[in-house]
Order: C-alpha cells, then structure tokens, then sequence
C-alpha cells in the first residue's frame, strides 16, 4: 500500500477488506525500521502489541463499523500507554511504564487503530523544535539538517514520512499547529475542553489540549470524531455534543467571512512565508469568501503572557517528581549504603533528570509564583489574558475564523536557535494566542519555499465550532493541491 495513503484510504481499504490490518501495520513497522535511524520519530516502536492489536481487528465480526479500522497510529511520548513506556522525552521517566491508557489511546484503540509506538517530543513538551528531548531531537523529513519543530515533532515526522497516516500530539501553546506547519500537514488543536487530557503528563493544565496531525482535512475530521466527547475523568472536559465533523466538510467558502489581523501578520515574518499566507488569502477569495480587516489588540502581549502562564503552571506540575513516588531517582555520594538527606535527595533527582529547558521554565514559573512577584507577573498575566481572549470575542462578532501564519518562518537548521532561547519563544508567536484563550485552531499547508520547505495557514474558530473551522479549511484544501506532496526519502 502507498505508505503516504490517507487514513480514510487505509481505514477503507480494512474495512473492506482489501487488505488486512496486519498486513497495513507489517508495513508501517518495516517503514519505521528504514526510516527511524535518520529521522528519529518514535522514542519506542511497539511491534509486538501493534502486531497484536492488528489481528484482534481482523478478527473483528463488527470492523467494517470502526472508524479507524487498522489505522497504524503514533502516540506522542506524553500520554500514557498501558505497559508501555511513557517517557516524556525525559531522563526523569525514562523506565517509566503507566498502569493505565489515556482516554484519547483508548478511544483510538476502540475504534480500530493500532498504536505503533511513542513519538519523540521535546521534554514534557517544551519546546518549539524537539531539539529538548533527552533522546535527540527528530528529524524534519523534508530536509534532515533542520528541525521538524515542536513540541510535537515526533507526531508530525511520523505522518510526513509515511509511517503512520494519524498521529496524537499535544498543543500548549502550538505543539501541533507549528510542527504540522513545519512538516507539511494538517494539525489540528481542538477547543480546550473538547478532548480529554486524562492520562495526559501536564505541562501547563489551563492551556494544554490533545489532538492529531493527518495528512488531509479530511482525516483530521475524522480523528477528531473518534477523540472528541466528554470524559468523567477529566473535570476540565466539557459535556458539549459532538458534531460530524466530516459532514460539516460539505460546505463551499461562499459566504465565508476571514479575519485577517494585517498589522499582526507582517511582524517579522519571512518574506516567503508572507508571500504564501497573502496567495493563500486570494485562493479564499476566489473560492467565494470574504476577507475582513480585524484587531487583536492584546495579541503582541501573548508571548510574554504565555511564558508566565505556562511556566507558572510547569513549575505546580512538575513537583511531583522528586524521586520519591516513580520515576528516576539519583544515586547518594559515598558508594554502597551512602544516603542523602531528603532535601539533597530532592535536587539531585531534579538536577540529573531534568533538562536545561525544562529548569529553566520551572525557575521562571517559581520566580513569578514567589512571594512579592505574584500579583505583578502571575496575576497580570492572567488579566491579560483575558483581554485577549476579549479580542477574540469581538472579532468573532464579525467573521467565522481568524486566519495568520502557522509560523513566522520555514524550518530552521538544528542548533541554530539553541543558545537564544528568546528566539525559540518566538516561534510560537501566531499559535499561542488560540490557547491562551481556549480556542480551536487549524494549521493546513500553503505552500513551500524556494528551497522545498513546508508552508503553513492557520485559521482559529470560535469556541467549539470545529465544524466550521474544518470547512474552512477544507474549502481551501479543495482549491489547491499542497497536501499531495510528500518528502522523498532515502530507501524510500
């Protein structure tokens, strides 16, 4: 079978029985083999369980009703997988094996697909380049050398190089949209809400959000049909119907309002990137939508307000792991039967088994928690965020989506960015706006550079209106052809 085949394709095909589920994983896992040394996607490939849970599918009397029959799926290295290790691209849970799946890995499994293994992520998922994964940074297929950015980079490199047509990532403050963007693919953050986060290692728990990178619209509509709905193991999951998503598809761009914030969107963005966004623009246009001048007023504060939220909220979730209850803990000085008090214990744990990213957003988010810096940093922050999800608000009034960049460049080179962390941070300039405000937001591609790299729009809806969101951005996949193309690889 094609390995760049969609997942409706392969579902189909299953279903169908065209070709068997084992057969579509033998693939996926013989793809991973060849490909994985280069590009680092899976942090653990699962053969054995996915060979498995193949033939349970095949021999399913009711397969032909699963949505995701046979459906080889990449699971990114921060939701917890049942017997399988969930590392967090961290030394801290680097044997760390969860006694139970996230919801979202079990309503995958439900409906037919088969987990092939854990994808790279950068370390608790911070990280706009997967360059702070513990284990190596993955690798852009599109071009090796660079990134294929992040948090979610294992996810995207997974599905652009056809070892699996769905991926699961996490987005916080872009870690789907901007590797989705970066890799040429859909990415998809769902409204905060509208999937659950049980089981899911928290990083920032008012802003994360899980979600999957496909290769179409389409396949995202789908996926998101399968992982939406209200979970009563998660408080912060809403008990909002769940629409079809993939009949919402149907509808044309005539009539489709588009906000474009256009003071925003030419701030230090690459040239070939604004020439993409503004052609992407015209092929709304001429499909039948209307483009309309909007403010987001607040919106050049939300890199400053996302790095307080989401450090604020690292540093609370990441106390946990202190080496007393799982996860590594470091060895006391003076050889066999030496001990450290428990305090030593403590930041000799963190020390060896966090990242340098990873400490510094914990020193952050305590520095602005402390005493005497709360009310002007923490709690501003959250005022702030306020007016921008105001903005929003106010520009809904008048338009259906909001459209930006993905990202305000192509994929940079590995290594390039490490040693400013400010650049880095922003990356994520267009993204975290639609987590700070709870919103849905979609990155599609657009187009590629001179030099072959992956383009991406993003369009942000209303608060659980992914069906229009969807549309929209299927209205504009319809008119151009970006999603045919795929990387051409080495033993291809």
């Amino acid at each position: 079978m094609n390995p760049f085949a969609t997942l409706r394709e392969v579902r189909d095909a299953v279903q169908h029985g065209t070709r068997s589920a084992v057969e579509v994983c033998t693939e996926a896992l013989a793809r991973i083999e060849a490909h994985n040394p280069q590009l680092n996607a899976f942090n653990t490939v699962t053969r054995d369980e996915a060979l498995a849970q193949a033939r349970a599918v095949d021999a399913r009397a009711d397969r032909r009703s699963l949505p995701l029959a046979g459906v080889p799926v990449a699971v990114k290295d921060n939701l917890c997988t049942r017997g399988i290790r969930t590392t967090a691209s961290s030394r801290i849970l680097e044997r760390f094996v969860p006694p139970y799946d996230a919801t979202v890995v079990a309503r995958l499994q439900a409906a037919g697909a088969v987990v092939v293994g854990k994808a790279n992520c950068d370390e608790f998922a911070m990280g706009s380049s997967n360059e702070n994964s513990a284990f190596g940074p993955a690798r852009n297929p599109w071009a090796t050398d660079r990134i294929p950015g992040g948090s979610s980079g294992g996810s995207a490199v997974a599905v652009a190089a056809g070892m699996s047509p769905l991926a699961l990532g996490s987005d916080t403050g872009g870690s789907i949209r901007q590797p989705a963007a970066l890799c040429g693919l859909v990415g998809l953050k769902p409204t905060y809400g509208r999937v659950s986060r049980y089981g899911l290692l928290a990083f920032a728990s008012s802003l994360d959000q899980v979600g999957p990178f496909t290769r179409t619209v389409e396949d995202a509509a789908i996926a998101l049909s399968v992982l939406a709905g209200h979970d009563p193991a998660d408080a912060t999951s809403a008990p909002e119907p769940v629409a079809d998503y993939v009949a919402a598809l149907g509808r044309s761009a005539t009539g489709l309002r588009i906000g474009v914030p256009r003071t925003l969107v030419h701030q230090g963005v690459d040239e070939e990137v604004a020439r993409a966004f503004d052609e992407a623009l015209e092929v709304y246009v001429r499909a039948g939508a209307t483009l309309v001048d909007i403010e987001l007023p607040s919106a050049s504060a939300a890199i400053p307000v996302y790095y307080l939220v989401a450090t604020a909220e690292a540093s609370s979730n990441l106390a946990r792991y202190d080496g007393v209850r799982y996860g590594f803990r470091a060895k006391a000085e003076g050889g066999p039967g030496a001990q450290d008090d428990l305090r030593t214990m403590y930041g000799r744990t963190r020390d060896e088994g966090f990242g340098a990213e990873v400490k510094r957003r914990i020193m952050l988010g305590t520095y602005v928690l402390s005493a005497g810096y709360y009310d002007a940093y923490y709690l501003k922050a959250q005022q702030v965020r306020t007016l921008i999800r105001r903005d929003y608000e106010h520009a809904f009034e008048s338009v259906d989506v909001v459209a930006m960049p993905t990202s305000p460049t192509p994929a940079f080179r590995i290594g390039e960015r490490v040693a400013d962390p400010l650049q880095m941070y922003l990356a994520d300039i267009f993204t975290v706006s639609a987590n700070l405000a709870g919103l849905p937001a979609i990155s599609i591609p657009c187009g590629f550079t001179s030099g072959s790299l992956p383009i991406g729009l993003q369009l942000t809806g209303r608060v659980f209106d992914e069906s229009t969101l969807l549309a929209a951005a299927h209205a504009y996949e319809r008119e151009t052809s970006w999603t045919s193309r795929v990387p051409v690889l080495s033993n291809s």
